[in-house]
């Protein structure tokens, strides 16, 4: 799954393609986009006084959540694409079958377990990758990936169902994700907790990276920015 090349001193390595880094931040403002105005969904704010007709307020929020919606499933979609034509960093967080061939792997598990103590101040610095380290790659595959996933159906089929019997989402997702759950105050349920989901990896994630930028000896948020992964001289 990732990527270690050891070395006394290594070049700098073009890691993130720019495709890459554009969906890796457009898709960053959606999840803070949809976590703010789902919120809102599900916590309708107070009424606010006046004309109705000169109101609007949740159903701006509905539709900025919705057309954010959009973007991310797209987004989404787009990325898989990359993965397929991009380069071998861009397929890492699609590689179950890769990741599970690990799992029998005593290496790829003391470096899983070194990455969790290092990162709990528990342990030494872990080794360096070029593209994701174990536990980068097992929290983007089940965090990231799986989650995206599940809001992107179980969101479209709370949107297919407003839109009626006849539409496409409702044919798609609604038809079949709302029995599967059970009911459609079900499946609100779980695309909230979904939501908080997300929201946990997302704080995880900006955690590890600022750590790791600052203590690892490469750069990490920057290659993010340029694309190159650069080795510290310290």
């Amino acid at each position: 799954m990732a990527t270690h090349e050891a070395g006394a001193r290594r070049l700098p390595m073009y890691v993130w393609e720019a495709p890459v880094r554009l969906w890796h931040w457009t898709m960053a403002a959606c999840v803070v986009t949809l976590a703010i105005t789902g919120y809102f969904i599900g916590t309708p704010p107070p009424s606010v006084p006046g004309e109705a007709s000169e109101n609007f307020l949740l159903g701006w929020i509905r539709f900025v959540h919705f057309s954010t919606a959009y973007v991310f499933a797209v987004l989404f979609l787009m990325r898989v694409y990359w993965a397929v034509v991009g380069n071998r960093f861009a397929r890492e967080i699609f590689s179950p079958p890769l990741l599970l061939s690990s799992l029998s792997s005593k290496r790829w598990w003391g470096e899983l377990i070194d990455e969790c103590l290092y990162y709990a101040y528990l342990g030494p610095p872990a080794r360096s990758f070029r593209g994701h380290d174990p536990l980068a790659a097992v929290a983007m595959i089940f965090m990231y990936v799986l989650g995206a996933i599940f809001m992107i159906v179980t969101g479209f089929a709370l949107y297919g169902e407003g839109l009626g019997r006849e539409s496409w989402a409702y044919k798609l997702f609604s038809a079949w994700v709302i029995p599967l759950f059970g009911q459609s105050q079900d499946v609100h349920t779980w695309h909230h907790l979904g939501m908080w989901y997300l929201v946990i990896f997302s704080i995880i994630h900006i955690y590890i990276v600022l750590r790791q930028d600052v203590f690892s000896d490469q750069t990490v948020l920057s290659t993010m920015v340029n694309g190159w992964r650069v080795e510290k001289y310290r």
